[in-house]
């Protein structure tokens, strides 16, 4: 039994196999659409505005 999941751009179902090899997305295309979108910020991680500061900076000396 092949699991059977839904593009997550264009809903498509999409066999979770290696002939869908830009699976979850149905295509290349769906793939490249998704990538765009984060590219554009419209798909977001939530978390506070300094958390990339905290990571980022804990081996730069007090201000």
């Amino acid at each position: 039994m092949t699991l059977t999941v839904e593009c997550p751009t264009c809903k498509a179902p999409v066999a979770w196999d290696d002939n869908f090899p830009d699976r979850p997305f149905c295509s290349a295309r769906c793939r490249l659409i998704d990538l765009g979108a984060w590219a554009a910020e419209e798909h977001v991680i939530p978390g506070k505005d300094d958390d990339e500061h905290d990571v980022f900076s804990e081996d730069l000396p007090e201000r």
